[in-house]
């Protein structure tokens, strides 16, 4: 069919809005959302068109792209997913899943009125961080502690505050990039601050850092290094040789310490990384994460002396920075379940992914493939692997874990997107040409809506 004819055979928008399908969709969406998606659609298939792209216009044509403008609409919208990735922290995915004790949390506050900047006790304005201060302070030995939008926000707000036109000492191995591009050295002259490296890539030792004091030095800043490690021909001074240090020269010593873990792990042998209140024996501040290794809600703590907690609430920035009263509901729920270690390990859904032992992985591998092959069409083995922490945490870690093997008629990339658009989304695995669903990071509550979603594409594969 020649061009000409093509065009002249374009159906006009209220054509496909009278259409029997135009039913279907306006059930879906705003029938404003529709007559756009149709003008889109036939904007396509003109260019198309004179792009000699389309020979015939078949009867379904229109109907094809609309549905499919109607899935990509779906699958944008914010939603819980099903994380069978096996990645704990899946920054894609919104990190740290919140206790159910968060949650709750979440919904007491949501809908009311709070105290959050009302102190009942005196019966007038309060200060928002006061309650989180004290419980920070009670968990790690803090003097006190403020929360801003992420940890980012809290080593700006820092450097900021402190070392405003002053000298800055920091490692050359420390001097990381994190996502986003996102760079130590960046933040620190975009804050004000003069960098001083010291050290090499590899090794930086007590005396350079001694080295570079002087009469413009404003502190000394550790980078905890949590999204790599360096093996091998390698050494830095430790926080309590740099708090000596910087105690003899009454400089302050910061640490960034990133993903901010509250309780060791090294017992279910996840390494040596440094605690919370580790840190803040020697250290004047500590900024982490809320919701990375601590399990909570996307924040940026900063905890450590009052004074300089005090200068920070001072600065005009954190009213910029400050989080809302969901946050800090969420946050506190998730911070008291740290008063018994031992039930935050099991109450956390992130440190219950960390600590999972591979027998009780099997087990639920076991049960979720015994529910695929009696309830779809599809074929499931079990398969051993391994996982990786994520979020920039535990990066020399390889998680034991157990995949199911997803076995299908259709290709492994057609299957992964048929999944990512099912009405649960399944974000999945893919190795060696297989779709896998590993078991570390699914939860059992999951398995209602993955056996609902696999039926759903089990269909649409069989059409």
């Amino acid at each position: 069919m020649d061009q000409k004819t093509l065009l002249r055979n374009l159906p006009s928008v209220n054509d496909l809005l009278n259409s029997k399908a135009a039913q279907t969709w306006e059930e879906t969406v705003d029938v404003e959302v529709v007559k756009e998606m149709i003008t889109t659609a036939i904007d396509e298939a003109r260019k198309d068109i004179l792009n000699s792209k389309i020979s015939e216009l078949t009867s379904d044509y229109f109907d094809s792209k609309i549905e499919k403008y109607l899935a990509d609409r779906r699958v944008s919208q914010i939603q819980p997913v099903v994380n069978a990735t096996g990645v704990i922290l899946h920054t894609n995915l919104g990190r740290a899943k919140l206790a159910t004790a968060a949650q709750d949390a979440i919904s007491d506050v949501a809908g009311h009125a709070t105290n959050l900047e009302y102190d009942i006790t005196i019966g007038q304005r309060g200060d928002r961080y006061k309650a989180v201060g004290k419980l920070v302070a009670e968990l790690t030995g803090a003097e006190d502690a403020i929360v801003v939008n992420n940890n980012a926000a809290a080593v700006m707000l820092v450097l900021s505050t402190l070392f405003n036109q002053k000298e800055l000492i920091t490692s050359r191995g420390q001097l990381v990039e994190i996502g986003g591009s996102f760079r130590i050295p960046d933040i620190i002259t975009s804050t004000g601050g003069i960098l001083k490296e010291v050290g090499t890539t590899n090794k930086t030792h007590i005396k350079d850092y001694e080295d570079a004091i002087n009469e413009e030095t404003g502190g000394v800043l550790i980078v905890h290094t949590s999204n790599y490690k360096l093996i091998g021909f390698a050494e830095t001074p430790d926080s309590k040789d740099l708090a000596d240090l910087c105690r003899k020269h009454h400089l302050p010593l910061v640490n960034d310490l990133g993903s901010g873990l509250m309780v060791d792990l090294s017992k279910y042998g996840l390494g040596n990384e440094p605690t919370i209140a580790q840190e803040l024996k020697n250290c004047d501040l500590v900024m982490f994460s809320g919701d990375k290794l601590l399990g909570g809600p996307q924040a940026g703590i900063i905890a450590g002396k009052k004074k300089y907690i005090d200068q920070l609430k001072h600065n005009q920035l954190l009213r910029a920075l400050r989080v809302d009263k969901i946050t800090l509901a969420s946050l506190m729920a998730t911070l008291k379940l740290y008063r018994d270690p031992d039930n935050a390990v099991k109450q956390i859904p992130v440190l219950n992914e960390l600590t999972m032992s591979p027998e009780d992985a099997f087990k639920r591998a076991e049960t979720l493939q015994k529910l695929i092959e009696d309830e779809t069409k599809f074929k499931a083995t079990i398969e051993k692997g391994t996982t990786m922490v994520g979020g920039g945490s535990f990066p020399e870690v390889q998680l034991p874990t157990y995949l199911i093997d997803l076995q299908s008629s259709t290709s492994e990339t057609k299957l992964n997107r048929d999944l990512e658009y099912a009405h649960y989304p399944i974000i999945t695995r893919i190795s060696h040409g297989k779709v896998f669903l590993d078991l570390r990071t699914i939860d059992e509550s999951d398995y209602e809506k993955i056996i609902a979603s696999l039926k759903e594409v089990a269909e649409k594969i069989s059409k």
